[in-house]
């Protein structure tokens, strides 16, 4: 199967971006360096690509009733101009995947993870009820993500309203670059930032991407590839579906039981999930800084007194702390703050501790 491209491929290969196969996409994974790039979105400003994520329209009068249905989180809470982040789970209380949620006034749209699209359109289209249909977007939107403490001030000066009072998981349609898109103030990184949905078009997208950097020039603006988009979200101990959380995971030990809402009427996932709320957590995922100097890596052994007890699910060099940092699930009697555990690094039981998350304290 050939390799999908995003609008701003050409863009990504003249900035000298490493081309790296990513969800069936060729995505960079950095330009300048994942460090330099990290420290930017938390200095200044960066611009990612991720035109690569699915978008998914849900129409018709019982659209919010489906939703509730396949969701963990609470769907009637929301009202147009808002954003949800949440999950959709098997039966057995697996994720399926973990999304966000747009109240678009007459519709909804779902944003989720490109590694997921397929399998998650269908799980979607299995389970639909009533009068809602599924529209599948994802091709023809383009997803830039601006994000860094300079964000604001960057896209104000191209921006065709007033964005500072925009809220956190708000989204407003309004023109960037005099192209009309729809602009949230989301974003993974745990700092100030903003999402651009916008049609996917080449020519197009070259013009919002410089009209972007030229209004960030002044802000050391400049691109940002996947490498420190993972550093980021790490240090926020924001969940990576396929590393954090999986169908072999739930909500409730995954740390997602704040979006969790178990009171709200039935879904899918739910009698499983309040069954383990009852019998309490076998395991939890927790958060934890490696003492040595030494980096966890995604799949590496965990150890509670000498036994495994489970494994890295996301590890790596913090660039803002300058420690390895890393998640993973241990036994939930094992998982309090301050606890000690070792990380099999090269055959070594590597000191670490359990420590809470954010690694890194921002407010977006």
């Amino acid at each position: 199967m050939s390799l999908k491209r995003t609008a701003f491929y050409d863009v990504h290969v003249r900035l000298g971006g490493k081309i790296v196969e990513f969800a069936g996409f060729e995505m960079p994974v950095q330009y300048t360096g994942i460090v330099e790039e990290h420290h930017r979105v938390r200095s200044h400003v960066g611009v990612f690509d991720v035109s690569h994520m699915g978008e998914v329209e849900v129409w018709g009068k019982d659209a919010l009733a489906f939703l509730q249905s396949i969701t963990v989180n609470d769907v009637s809470k929301l009202s147009p101009g808002r954003v949800q982040y949440s999950a959709m789970c098997y039966a057995d209380g697996g994720i399926v995947d973990d999304l966000l949620v747009y109240h678009m006034g007459d519709h909804y749209m779902v944003v989720i993870n490109a590694s997921n699209i397929d399998k998650d359109i269908a799980w979607m289209q299995n389970n639909l009820t009533g009068d809602a249909r599924l529209k599948n977007i994802s091709d023809d939107i383009s997803l830039l993500a601006v994000q860094g403490p300079a964000s604001l001030a960057t896209l104000q000066k191209i921006a065709g309203l007033d964005l500072a009072p925009l809220e956190y998981y708000h989204w407003v349609r309004g023109t960037i670059a005099g192209q009309e898109m729809v602009i949230s103030r989301t974003g993974y990184t745990g700092e100030l930032g903003y999402e651009l949905y916008f049609p996917s078009d080449r020519t197009l997208g070259e013009r919002i991407w410089n009209a972007i950097m030229d209004a960030g020039k002044e802000f050391q603006i400049g691109p940002v590839g996947l490498g420190a988009r993972d550093t980021l979200r790490l240090e926020m101990g924001f969940c990576l579906y396929g590393n954090d959380i999986d169908q072999t995971t739930h909500p409730l030990e995954a740390g997602l039981g704040w979006i969790t809402k178990i009171d709200k009427g039935p879904f899918n996932g739910r009698d499983t999930l309040v069954k383990a709320k009852k019998d309490g957590l076998q395991r939890k995922l927790v958060g934890f800084m490696v003492q040595e100097k030494a980096f966890p890596r995604h799949g590496y052994p965990l150890q509670v007194e000498g036994r495994e007890a489970g494994h890295v699910t996301s590890g790596t060099f913090s660039p803002t702390l300058e420690k390895g940092i890393g998640m993973g699930y241990v036994p939930a009697g094992n998982a309090k703050t301050g606890a000690a555990i070792q990380v099999m690094i090269r055959n070594k039981p590597v000191p670490a501790t359990i420590v809470s998350v954010p690694f890194v304290k921002k407010q977006a």
